[in-house]
């Protein structure tokens, strides 16, 4: 019996393959070594999903003349007889960064956290497409969406009213925001480092366009595993010149990505919830009830 993948050019030249479980992406994903030694990256998505997958596609080959550490695109198409769509991409061999970087010495985990904020400074570059609805627009949507299901969710995070209180405060920040290329999940868990010390990024599949500082709403995840690598990202991000305005935003988007996660977990079970409720509670421990828009773990500018 054929394997799926047959039918795509260059695998007869195929010696190992394995799947891959690293990341959070639903895509199927396999680790490729050729007779020739060379290693590969196919990641394998039901063909319902081509056209999403096409526009991921074209949205890593624009972002291939950027220097970033990441998987380069090499062959999109469709195989296993018409029903998987697939793409072909160079391999980047790394640990978890959640495993590595809290290994490393304070100044170490900083720097890495710089050259991550460099990074999406430079993804950051891309402009979104021109028929993009207006931030403030569409943002204010997706609030008045987590705010209502936060409140007909049936679990209870204190501090909530401080959290909602914020949002509604700080709204008017949303008017006249840029938009551009979004990885859309730019935290942590989406990185490697290599064995050289590199930091890689894995695991575009949730690209997107809009605010660029709404990528910050999941800094969460690497203030929880490092302060220093979390403030080395801002840093990076705006070459230590970290504005004001800034901040506040972050501060929106964090607290809006609180009540949208609680919400989200329910489907994951109660032990999920439950995670994610204490990760709130933290959160809120940062920022103080939100009486403030510097969250504790935030190293000021060097």
């Amino acid at each position: 019996m054929n394997p799926f993948y047959s039918d795509i050019p260059g695998a007869t030249t195929w010696e190992v393959v394995e799947p891959v479980l690293k990341g959070w992406s639903k895509d199927k994903k396999y680790y490729i070594k050729t007779i020739s030694g060379s290693e590969l990256l196919l990641r394998t998505s039901e063909i319902s999903q081509y056209d999403q997958k096409k526009r991921e596609y074209e949205a890593i080959l624009l972002l291939d003349d950027q220097d970033i550490l990441m998987s380069r695109p090499l062959q999109f198409g469709i195989c296993n007889g018409g029903q998987t769509v697939y793409s072909l991409l160079t391999w980047i061999e790394g640990e978890d960064a959640e495993k590595i970087i809290p290994m490393l010495s304070s100044e170490e985990q900083y720097q890495r956290g710089v050259t991550a904020g460099q990074y999406l400074k430079s993804m950051h570059q891309m402009p979104a497409r021109k028929d993009q609805v207006p931030w403030a627009d569409y943002y204010n949507g997706k609030i008045d969406k987590y705010i209502t299901n936060y409140k007909t969710c049936g679990l209870l995070l204190k501090g909530a009213d401080k959290v909602i209180q914020y949002i509604e405060a700080n709204r008017y920040l949303l008017a006249n925001r840029p938009q551009t290329f979004q990885h859309g999940d730019y935290h942590v868990g989406n990185m490697i480092v290599t064995k050289s010390g590199d930091l890689g990024i894995i695991d575009f599949n949730r690209f997107d366009y809009g605010d660029p500082w709404e990528e910050f709403n999941r800094i969460t995840w690497c203030a929880f595993m490092s302060p220093a690598f979390a403030s080395g990202r801002i840093h990076g991000y705006f070459n230590n010149d970290v504005p004001d305005l800034f901040l506040r935003l972050m501060a929106l988007y964090i607290a809006s990505n609180q009540l949208s996660s609680i919400h989200w977990a329910i489907s994951f079970g109660e032990e999920e919830a439950a995670n994610m409720l204490s990760r709130a509670e933290k959160v809120l421990e940062w920022y103080d009830d939100f009486r403030t828009y510097i969250p504790k773990w935030y190293w000021a500018s060097k």
